[in-house]
């Protein structure tokens, strides 16, 4: 069965038909990871491959000759990030070396969900190590237990993001639909720039039990697939209530079905607010969503161009410094609680990179480590102060307000100021401060990310962000946009640009 842009649907459809089996697709998969992961192109998306998956597959497979079916995701290849835990053959290591044999007493509530639907777990995917926070000037898509991951449209641009092993693997199809985890840009900054869908839910909508994070506030896992349709599937499935994540008993009273609202007529009358102290950072990346937007007004949105630039405020130092704080009470929470990790807390974390300096910082040091391990419990003050300041700016004197006074249903832009650059473990990344993530990042609010289109050849995606649970609409908007334009094409894998300033058109 070829694999090329392979859909939930297209799996359910060639099972139930008798053209293709779970156990065939997972040892196609293994073979194309192979061909273009391990080898060929090189793409290092995947840290690790499940030995369990050809069994599970088979399982699942027996159970559909039976006449059971769970859902929609059986027998479906899917992928999760390595900050996820998972009970089985699988390390969960966040990248890191430190963590190398950490195999979880548990799987996280989302692994759990996920298996319960009848997805075949894959593999895990490569990432930022420690979730780009362990330095300041980290190389994004690096870890020192993976190596760089490469971005399928041209190798030697950055995958982006903290989640780029979950996007690469998804473009390059490598799996259907993947997982990752966001506390600033981690899902929809890769999501972007591989030409994918990714979708950062609500704080709350989706647990975050057995997954390491950086700040609970901000922290959340996310559905990334190549469609808005798949990612719709999955976040069905992830979304719910877990006793073991408190945030989730708001949450679970907006789970549903999102498939409900896959509708190609959603932007009628739609009243859209575009973000524009968001633009500005690239001329080619601002024509694209200028573009786009101009798709969504044929579409029958009500365009409020622009909202006033005071309303989407940006937080710098002070959202690093809640960072630093939630780093530290994150890391030692999980390692304690993790028998099998051979350090137990930050200090002892900081102390093996020391010890290994070739094999862990060849290119960059640990210096956002050795801040976080500075820092006081979350019972301090300051902790309180800067937390409690990031949300009252963020969602009330921000996105709230922007909304309430330009009744808005949704707010768009870029979602990074620029297409991929060129990846420099030596100097880090080359970040421009436009692009969208922040705000919604900082209040907690859902923000999705579809592909708009490429210059010269490098993707750029569109970003729709909303208050808090309106995952609903934000889907329907991204479908009915993506069905409208039909944007994504699969990755070439072209080694690197060659190309005149004449060429700087949008494709």
């Amino acid at each position: 069965m070829a694999l090329t842009e392979l859909t939930v649907a297209d799996v359910q459809a060639a099972c139930h038909q008798g053209h293709s089996t779970s156990a065939q697709l997972v040892d196609e998969y293994l073979g194309r990871i192979a061909a273009i992961d391990s080898s060929g192109p090189t793409l290092r998306s995947m840290i690790e491959l499940n030995p369990d998956a050809p069994a599970i597959a088979d399982a699942l497979d027996a159970e559909r000759r039976s006449g059971h079916v769970r859902g929609p995701l059986h027998g479906v290849p899917v992928v999760v990030k390595d900050s996820i835990d998972t009970a089985d053959a699988m390390s969960t290591t966040a990248g890191s070396l430190a963590l190398e044999g950490n195999i979880a007493p548990s799987d996280a509530h989302l692994v759990t969900l996920l298996r319960r639907a009848g997805a075949v777990i894959l593999g895990k995917t490569n990432m930022s190590e420690w979730g780009y926070m362990r330095s300041t000037r980290p190389c994004s898509g690096w870890s020192s237990r993976g190596g760089q991951v490469r971005n399928p449209y041209v190798l030697d641009r950055s995958p982006l993001g903290s989640s780029s092993g979950s996007a690469v693997a998804v473009a390059a199809n490598l799996c259907v639909g993947a997982v990752g985890a966001e506390v600033d840009g981690s899902i929809v900054r890769p999501a972007s720039s591989n030409s994918i869908v990714g979708l950062k839910p609500t704080v709350g909508l989706v647990s975050r039990s057995g997954v390491i994070g950086v700040a609970a506030p901000q922290d959340t896992a996310g559905p990334m697939a190549r469609t808005v349709t798949d990612v719709a599937v999955l976040l069905t499935v992830l979304a719910g209530f877990d006793e073991h994540d408190p945030a989730t008993r708001d949450g679970a009273a907006h789970a549903t079905d999102y498939r409900r609202f896959l509708d190609a007529s959603a932007l009628e009358g739609a009243r859209i607010g575009v973000a524009r102290e968001c633009f500005g950072q690239h001329e080619g990346t601002d024509a694209l969503i200028d573009g786009a937007i101009a798709v969504l007004a044929d579409l029958g949105a009500e365009i409020v161009d622009p909202i006033q630039a005071s309303s989407l405020p940006f937080f710098g130092d002070l959202e690093l410094d809640l960072f630093r704080y939630g780093l530290k009470a994150s890391l030692n929470s999980y390692l304690a609680s993790h028998p099998h990790s051979q350090v137990r807390n930050l200090s002892e974390l900081i102390a093996f990179n020391n010890d290994h300096p070739e094999q862990v910082m060849p290119y960059f040091g640990q210096e956002f480590l050795e801040q976080a391990e500075t820092m006081g419990d979350l019972t301090d003050p300051e902790y309180r102060r800067i937390a409690a300041e990031l949300q009252t700016r963020a969602r009330g004197d921000g996105i709230d307000k922007a909304l309430h006074d330009f009744r808005l249903d949704a707010i768009v832009a870029p979602t990074e100021g620029s297409p991929p650059f060129v990846i420099d473990p030596v100097v880090g990344d080359n970040l421009l401060p436009g692009g969208c993530s922040t705000p919604p990042a900082v209040a907690g609010y859902p923000h999705i990310s579809v592909p708009a289109g490429y210059l010269c050849g490098l993707p750029v995606g569109l970003s729709f962000f909303s208050g808090a649970f309106q995952e609903p609409k934000l889907i329907a908007y991204a479908y009915a946009f993506e069905q409208a334009t039909q944007v994504r094409k699969p990755p070439g894998f072209t080694a690197t640009l060659t190309i005149q300033p004449s060429a700087m058109a949008a494709d």
